[in-house]
């Protein structure tokens, strides 16, 4: 027999599914399985969230529908009211400079641009964005490393996408969004503070099996525009923008409430990541895009073509 904190928590898990869960069909399934499972649920709370999320992605794999556990207890949110988590997240960008965590310049003449852990709000990364592309805009080829971007919000994927086009917009993914029952397009913007890199240098962009959601989204848009060259692993799959939801003081559920909808392919990446363009090993991701920028650079004959010709004569390590 369950006990009816268990019964009364997986009840309300189930009609958040179904009433916000941008697949209603998928939904449906989803909340038969728990009121299948619903007696049969462990009552530790670590266990039940394990337990509840693998019956949550059971039906369509989505990676973002979660019972997540966490150890410190979580405030009392008004449905709405984000001024915590945003709280929160300000101080984790403050933490982790913005999600840059590295942008220098490469012998060469090639820059290299890390974002990690995830994509920020643009709201508070723009100025460190602005930093970061004033600084690397003169290089002649850039490297962006996802590797390690385990997720992020869409609005920083455009604004992030942004410095890598030029002024006339061009459209990125929007999302479909189940409350509206319409496609909330993502354009790059016409104006940004500080420098661009453009669109018509070279562009590497580094991926892993970790980069994920918000980090998948700012490769798919490059690739998908044609703006650059995806190099490395397939990544996790994760195109559905969640919402938070506490179920309890230790308990929180996350349910897609949107799915990205790219204007040239038509669908996104959830469930099958995405492809890179050149797939190589982990260990040799960035040397394999640096050798690539590295020889772009040399057939440029400008001023850094000898620097970067030197650089590959040495071997182009890193």
């Amino acid at each position: 027999m369950q006990t009816p904190e268990v019964t009364e928590l997986v009840d309300r898990l189930r009609t958040l599914v179904e009433e916000r869960y941008v697949f209603p069909d998928a939904a449906a399934e989803i909340s038969a399985r728990l009121a299948a499972r619903r007696d049969g649920y462990p009552t530790e709370l670590a266990a039940l969230a394990a337990a509840v999320t693998a019956d949550l992605q059971s039906v369509n794999g989505d990676k973002h529908l979660r019972l997540l556990h966490h150890a410190e207890p979580r405030p009392e949110q008004v449905p709405g009211d984000d001024a915590a988590e945003y709280a929160a997240m300000a101080q984790w960008a403050e933490r982790t400079c913005g999600g840059v965590a590295a942008a220098r310049r490469l012998p060469g003449d090639v820059g290299l641009l890390e974002i990690t852990p995830v994509l920020f709000p643009a709201v508070l990364v723009g100025d460190v964005y602005a930093a970061a592309f004033t600084l690397l805009a003169p290089v002649r080829a850039l490297i962006v490393d996802l590797r390690g971007c385990l997720g992020g919000e869409p609005s920083a994927a455009g604004l992030f996408m942004s410095y890598l086009w030029n002024h006339e917009p061009v459209q990125l993914t929007g999302m479909y969004e189940r409350a509206t029952d319409q496609v909330r397009q993502s354009w790059t913007h016409a104006h940004v503070p500080g420098r661009r890199f453009g669109r018509d240098r070279p562009l590497y962009v580094l991926t892993s099996g970790a980069t994920f959601s918000g980090g998948e989204a700012l490769a798919y848009d490059v690739q998908q525009t044609g703006r650059g060259t995806v190099v490395g692993a397939q990544t996790r799959g994760g195109a559905h923008p969640r919402e938070g939801f506490r179920l309890h003081p230790h308990l929180e559920a996350t349910i897609s409430v949107a799915r990205a909808v790219n204007p040239v392919s038509g669908t996104n990446w959830e469930a099958v990541g995405i492809t890179p363009d050149v797939p190589v090993a982990a260990d040799d991701t960035l040397p394999t895009a640096y050798r690539a920028a590295l020889e772009q650079v040399c057939a440029q004959h400008g001023p850094s073509a000898a620097e970067a010709r030197a650089a590959l004569d040495e071997g182009a390590q890193l």
